[in-house]
């Protein structure tokens, strides 16, 4: 299971942990994988509060940040983040704010006190994205940057490479891969229709072996219904060079989310999950419930570009986050396919070598089948 990556990253094993949770980042790593946090929620200075947290306690194994910047956005032409922040705020009828509102107070979601600011841009855009890559730049254990929209920009890319850090970014196509190789693009994630979060219209098993092909001898993880060893397996079989999971991570021990929200993904099945728009303003994998079918209907309002429509709903987010117990008709579930094998609470280090001891039992599997000389 070792590969060419394994070595460029000082890892044991090919196996990303995409999370918003600085303790599963730690764990992974620890345990062979490379850990990756997800920086989109967080302001520089809290991204730095969670880096030094992160630096603290991983000792020498390395880990990797997961950025946003959307090949395509409202008001991507700004580059200041106020002056982007007024300009965006300014864009979203109120009647959109208003509706989202109302979603929340008709499913008894209490407000969030009124001290606390639920009105900012977080993310999904390059105005934001630079400080937190210049952030996780001044942390020498950081040894992979990630995109999780669009192929990063040209002088992106070569400011994470003079500090000698390996560039990743997801894709949901063959076109969208050759973008990111031609723009130099170290390793590229290839995430089938059934991921988590935002995805493409291809499944995976189509989309790897595609991907794989057209931008060889550029590595490849497999993203997108990985949640097994043997899955692992298949990936690696089809010429991947690791993998990259974000939704299995979601119901670890270590996992910051609410019990409330565990439960709903533990309860959940595979075809309980849906592609809306109604949370980012682009088509991203979630939880169906009452705030995703709500946003369908002909008699509501559209959802938004991104990022507009990700700030009509950071007060959602941030409410049923608080108030999870009370909040799951219309809370913000992203998870991928792979939610209806999700059952049970582990340790990550466990779900770590559960994927290992799984991948080298299907290995054998397959070598029994071979015929004898």
């Amino acid at each position: 299971m070792h590969t060419e990556l394994c070595d460029q990253l000082g890892i044991e094993v090919p196996i990303f942990a995409f999370t918003h949770c600085r303790d599963v980042v730690v764990e992974v790593s620890k345990a062979g994988g490379l850990g990756v946090l997800g920086a989109v929620g967080f302001t520089a200075e809290e991204l730095e509060t969670e880096l030094q947290w992160i630096d603290e306690r991983i000792g020498d194994k390395p880990y990797g940040v997961d950025t946003v910047i959307p090949g395509k956005y409202e008001g991507m032409g700004e580059h200041d983040p106020e002056k982007l922040e007024e300009q965006i705020r300014a864009a979203i009828p109120q009647s959109h704010r208003d509706f989202a509102d109302r979603l929340l107070d008709e499913a008894g979601v209490p407000k969030l006190p009124e001290e606390e600011d639920t009105d900012r841009l977080l993310g999904w855009t390059i105005a934001t994205a630079m400080p937190q890559i210049e952030c996780a730049l001044s942390h020498d254990r950081v040894k992979l940057i990630a995109n999780a929209l669009g192929t990063p920009p040209p002088d992106v890319i070569q400011s994470i490479h003079a500090t000698d850090r390996l560039v990743a970014a997801l894709c949901g196509s063959s076109y969208q891969a050759l973008k990111h190789k031609e723009a130099g693009v170290d390793i590229i994630i290839a995430q089938g229709h059934e991921g988590g979060g935002h995805t493409g219209e291809v499944g995976s098993v189509v989309l790897w072996p595609e991907v794989i092909q057209s931008v060889a001898p550029t590595p490849v993880l497999a993203a997108g219904g990985i949640g097994t060893g043997s899955q692992v397996a298949a990936a690696m079989a089809l010429g991947a060079a690791g993998v990259w999971a974000g939704s299995i991570w979601l119901t670890v021990r270590e996992a910051a989310g609410a019990m409330a929200q565990k439960e709903s993904l533990l309860k959940a099945g595979s075809r309980d999950t849906v592609r809306s728009r109604s949370v980012t303003g682009k088509p991203a994998r979630m939880l169906r419930n009452e705030w995703t079918e709500a946003w369908e209907r002909e008699d509501t309002p559209e959802p938004l570009p991104m990022p507009l429509q990700g700030m009509v709903t950071l007060d959602m987010i941030r409410r049923t986050h608080q108030y999870a117990d009370k909040a799951q008709g219309v809370a913000f579930n992203p998870v991928g396919q792979i939610v209806g094998s999700m059952n049970q609470i582990l340790p990550a280090k466990d779900l770590v070598g559960e994927l290992v001891d799984g991948y080298y039992d299907a290995v054998d599997r397959l070598n029994a089948l071979a015929p004898n000389d």
